[in-house]
């Protein structure tokens, strides 16, 4: 056997940074979409389910960061307390975690749910989480030095993201990984700690799950035109960018 493939390669390690506890005072929802458009858009993604937790907990963090536009603060402190309110109500109900003082992108799913506890830094576009898988700080004395999920990202199930790595796009974090190092993009990674087992060709996760067939898995969803609530689902009817167009919708699909 070739000298090449007797070891596995090895995530090499950066400097760390130390970084200051987030301020959570601006809305941090992609810009390039509205709020509502953004809900429809989580909505499909998570299959048009109303009971799909993930969808909630979405919506939650969505809500958490619009209520950042209303000024002067005082203004928006009865939305503030709805938000803590629902905050706890998803964690509490279905044991997700998502604080809105991070940066969530675009047509992210969140598969089934429970020990789920999502302290990244970033999470980038069409990434999907499945249950008992936990980013945040692996030391107390640099708590806020967490994770960036880069687009496409696949994790697995109790899979573990810790300190400041970056998992590089189009990436696959394998079942229990732990993962405490960075991620080159299009690897897949398993283990614990976690080391690259294997890279992926760009064509290999070009219709992979959790991409965007229109962007063939590789653009970044922040490139091009913003899509409106009719490129979401065109065949999605009723769901217009407006509080009771919404309610509507979701009446009709439970009824």
């Amino acid at each position: 056997m070739s000298s090449a493939m007797s070891e596995p390669t090895t995530i090499p390690p950066r400097p760390r940074r130390v970084y200051a506890s987030p301020r959570g005072d601006k809305n941090q929802n992609p810009s390039d979409i509205s709020f509502w458009q953004l809900v429809a858009e989580d909505f499909k993604t998570h299959d048009k389910k109303v009971l799909e937790p993930g969808f909630w907990a979405l919506f939650v963090h969505r809500f958490g960061n619009q209520r950042m536009d209303v000024k002067p603060r005082v203004a928006r402190v009865p939305l503030s307390i709805a938000y803590k309110a629902f905050r706890l109500a998803v964690l509490w109900g279905w044991g997700i975690q998502l604080e809105y003082t991070m940066k969530v992108g675009r047509r992210v799913r969140i598969w089934h749910h429970g020990g789920m506890i999502y302290g990244a830094y970033v999470i980038g576009d069409d990434v999907h989480l499945r249950h008992n898988t936990t980013f945040g700080s692996a030391r107390l004395d640099n708590r806020y030095a967490k994770p960036t999920i880069g687009d496409r990202v696949d994790v697995g199930t109790g899979a573990v993201v810790l300190g400041d790595v970056v998992i590089g796009h189009d990436s696959i974090v394998g079942a229990n990984a732990v993962v405490t190092r960075d991620v080159p993009p299009y690897s897949v990674v398993g283990g614990v700690p976690a080391r690259v087992i294997k890279t992926l060709q760009p064509a290999t996760v070009s219709g992979t799950i959790g991409t965007d067939p229109s962007r063939n898995g590789h653009a970044s969803s922040s490139e091009g035109p913003a899509r409106t609530a009719e490129d979401v689902d065109p065949g999605f009817e009723g769901f217009h960018p407006g509080l009771w167009g919404t309610v509507k919708t979701l009446i009709n699909r439970v009824a």
